[in-house]
């Protein structure tokens, strides 16, 4: 029963159609503000047409969305055309809402869709306003989980999707992981233990020779239902696989398969559909299963002679109980599952390919982020980057890790965590053989510290583990500590250092982009898709930045194109940009607009001459031009007054203790006040190294999701927090790169114009391979993404000053663009390569 105060009450009341009658024609408008509660995704199916008959069709996803108003809750349907308000992040749990606009739906034509209410308070929201309040405070004034439902519209069960005949929710960013309470972490009590005997079990059946009947075709076996228990252990566990499709009802559509033996032979079991909620939380390799009423099929990846077990809920509903080794006769125990665990050291000499196992501690930990799988407009991939150590060798283990249908553990993975990961495969670069990563395998697991995986697993005992042990104790926390890295931006394996190279690792087809392609591109992203964009561009401006201190900065600008003409596009001050909405304020490296679906970062050439504008200074106090050999001045200035600065973070030096990396958390931060900064500008030598402009050139600052983190162990959880998908604000923690220029690109093909971010000094990071050594020229450092790690590196000043050499200069731009949700889409530059013809 919804409260008298209930916001709902008041709006959705009154425009609640009457039993088999038509909606109104206007929908209701809440004006008051809405708060969202959760977010819920789940795959259409045959009924789409009847819920959203005038719907374009963008996609196979919909969402039920939870409101509240303080007062009571609603679970209402996202129509699909606002899909793209929660695919990049922008409505998301917590987001405060205003004139939400809602249609009721037709209860006469609901489907049997066991989630759909059947008395009419169903209804779909088909239009929104992002508020912008802060969303961390909005939801903490309420005890959602106590407040009552609007009417009937909250479950009589268990929640189930309104406009779809599914049993189940999808994770809003994967396929891979389950995502509800549904998914059992204990195995049902129903009858599994019926028929439990006294004394060692033996199975009726084995694996040779259940495949043995089902290939003569004996009756029962290649027919029907095998009623015979049959013992055997998993050996591996595949990751979830959802195969639900537009055309289909199947309310529970996944399988997972379990790779088991007997002592005579192995065999592949199926888990389908409700099954695999029941179960697969359950089961992990090593465990003895106890398998009943199952099906027995030709396995149709295998060999022609190989079977496969299909165990349902139904036709018939299987029996799985997990025994005990000591409830087994010892002459029918299965063998215990095989590791292959190499370390670092003998990975050098693998060949591409080979499958294996790999123990280390977690040294760096990257930011989740998406891929598109193969094909165009296929789903989305989950993955992040691990860098693990063991000891054996410099070299460090890296994995690209994608989801294993286990988000506990991958919502662990800390660093200086002990790290597990079963069944990866190597990946060698065909132009670097020194450079290779593992990644997933149908059956990689992922085993963590902090949820009590190892001390369950029988590899614990295994000689290459115990020697680990042995490496791992002998460790300094502090000196591991001081180099343990958490999220920002990273790559690997590291792209070529030469055109030639790129270009033939490309087959030849580089595709290039126009500027607007790119910039059409760019909008396209999802939240946290990641995608490599290449361009033929000029450099006509570079900056030089500290985080939190953009307000002074060293920068270089192409003359050429700050004195544009109609003939020749350039970048246009005159213009001056629409501002976002306040729910939607950017603070990135590349920021796109909301109202108008444009990133600030991308230019247009003008259609006219242009000039500066109307409030820009006169050429005595124009932006600094840096020449070769010429000191940079500082020069006092009252007006305009300078920004309000973020607290600013030293970098230590190498050889500070490792306190101070625990003391390094957000409550530590000193801020300083503006009379302690007026002081130490004159007394800081370092101040020279930047110049403050009266009218510095429009770049957005670099977002604080593209410098990683030095580790804060005593903050480890608000970390991972801040670093996961749809996580909160990065803000408070040290960040273990602060400095970073910014390149202002004109496109060669219609001279649009894009900022990007350069991080030269990421190879410094202890999460980045070695670099080759280079002169430390502009085109040298673009070529190798980084300064050379064999010379110390310019200083900012000197290589603002040499910036001179990229005039007139055209380059092949190679970007790596990841939107970071809501307003802002990061944009780096990897590589720039000149063309020398």
């Amino acid at each position: 029963m919804a409260a008298p105060d209930c916001v709902f009450n008041r709006t959705l009341t009154r425009s609640r159609p009457g039993p088999n009658k038509s909606s109104s024609s206007s929908p209701a408008i809440c004006r008051e503000v809405l708060y969202v509660v959760d977010l819920q995704r789940y795959s259409r199916d045959q009924g789409f047409s009847v819920y959203f008959p005038q719907a374009v069709l963008s996609g196979d996803d919909l969402y039920d969305v939870t409101l509240t108003d303080g007062d009571c809750r609603l679970r209402v349907t996202l129509d699909p055309g606002l899909n793209r308000l929660v695919e990049r992040n922008v409505l998301r749990p917590g987001s405060s809402l205003r004139n939400a606009s809602f249609t009721p739906a037709v209860t006469a034509q609901l489907p049997a869709c066991t989630g759909a209410s059947v008395d009419g308070d169903s209804y779909r929201l088909v239009s929104v306003e992002l508020t912008g309040e802060d969303e961390d405070e909005g939801l903490r004034r309420f005890h959602v989980d106590s407040l009552s439902w609007f009417g009937s519209s909250g479950p009589a069960g268990p929640l189930v999707p309104l406009r779809a005949n599914r049993s189940v929710f999808l994770p809003l960013w994967n396929n891979v992981d389950y995502s509800g309470g549904g998914w059992r972490a204990a195995p049902p009590t129903e009858e599994e233990e019926e028929e439990e005997e006294e004394g060692a079990r033996r199975p009726a059946v084995t694996v040779s020779e259940l495949r043995d009947s089902f290939l003569i075709g004996r009756r029962g076996v290649a027919r029907g239902v095998v009623h015979h228990q049959l013992i055997v252990r998993i050996i591996n566990k595949s990751h979830l696989m959802y195969y639900g499709k537009r055309d289909q009802n199947c309310e529970c559509p996944y399988k997972a398969v379990l790779e088991a033996c007997d002592r005579t032979g192995s065999v592949c079991v199926v888990l389908w559909n409700s099954v695999c909620v029941d179960w697969y939380r359950r089961l992990k390799p090593g465990d003895i299963i106890d398998l009943r009423r199952y099906r027995v099929k030709r396995h149709f990846l295998a060999e022609p002679d190989d079977i496969e077990i299909s165990v349902n809920s139904r036709n018939p509903a299987a029996l799985i109980s997990v025994l005990p080794e000591s409830s087994v006769s010892p002459e029918h125990l299965p063998p215990a599952a095989a590791y292959s665990f190499w370390n670092s050291k003998e990975l050098l000499g693998r060949p591409h390919g080979v499958v294996c196992d790999v123990i280390g501690l977690l040294m760096f930990s990257g930011r989740p982020e998406r891929i598109r799988s193969d094909g165009r407009g296929a789903g989305l991939l989950e993955y992040h980057w691990l860098r693990l150590e063991d000891g054996s060798s410099n070299q460090p283990i890296m994995v690209k890790l994608f989801s294993t249908s286990q988000p506990e553990s991958h919502h662990k993975l800390h660093p200086l965590s002990v790290v597990v990961c079963t069944r990866l495969k190597l990946i060698r670069s065909s132009d670097q053989s020194a450079v290779f990563y593992l990644t997933n395998t149908t059956y990689t697991q992922v085993y963590c510290t902090g949820l009590g995986h190892h001390s369950e697993m029988s590899y614990r005992k295994l000689r290459p583990v115990r020697q680990f042990l042995r490496w791992l104790r002998s460790q300094d926390d502090g000196q591991v500590l001081s180099r343990a890295l958490i999220g920002g931006f990273f790559i690997h394996p590291p792209p070529p250092v030469s055109l030639e190279t790129y270009l033939k690792d490309r087959r030849g087809v580089p595709g290039f982009l126009q500027g607007a392609e790119l910039q059409r591109g760019v909008e396209r992203l999802c939240y946290r898709e990641r995608r490599t964009f290449c361009i033929q561009a000029a450099v006509t401006m570079v900056t030089y930045s500290r985080r939190g201190e953009e307000d002074r900065c060293l920068f270089w600008m192409d003359r050429a194109s700050s004195l544009c003409s109609s003939s020749s596009p350039c970048l246009s001050k005159s213009s001056p940009l629409p501002s976002p909405s306040p729910s939607l304020t950017s603070s990135s490296s590349s920021s796109l607009l909301p109202l108008s679906s444009t990133p600030r970062s991308f230019r247009r050439p003008p259609s006219s001459s242009s000039s500066l504008s109307p409030t820009s200074p006169s050429p005595a106090v124009s932006p600094l031009d840096q020449r070769p050999g010429r000191k940079s001045r500082k020069r006092k200035q009252t007006q305009p007054p300078p920004t309000k600065r973020h607290p600013f973070v030293t970098l230590q030096p190498e050889n500070n203790k490792t306190v101070i990396l625990f003391e390094a958390s957000m409550e530590f931060l000193e801020t300083r006040n503006p009379e302690e900064e007026e002081e130490e500008d004159d007394d800081d030598g370092d101040t020279s190294s930047f110049v403050t402009a009266p009218h510095f050139p429009a770049f957005p600052p670099v977002a604080v999701e593209t410098l990683p983190m030095r580790y804060d162990h005593a903050h480890k959880e608000e970390q991972a927090v801040a670093v996961e998908m749809g996580g909160a604000a990065w803000g408070g923690f040290e960040a273990a790169i602060d400095e970073y220029y910014t390149l202002r690109l004109r496109a060669l093909s219609d001279g649009v114009s894009v900022d990007v971010v350069f991080l030269p000094h990421s190879s410094s990071s202890s999460s980045s391979p070695p670099l080759l050594p280079h002169s430390n020229t502009w085109t040298s450092i673009l070529s190798h993404g980084a300064f050379s790690s064999h010379t110390p590196p310019p200083a900012p000043a000197d290589l603002i000053g040499m910036a001179t050499q990229l005039a007139n200069q055209r380059l092949v731009c190679v970007l790596e663009a990841c939107h970071l949700g809501g307003a802002t889409t990061e944009l780096v530059l990897s590589r720039a390569f000149p063309l020398t013809h």
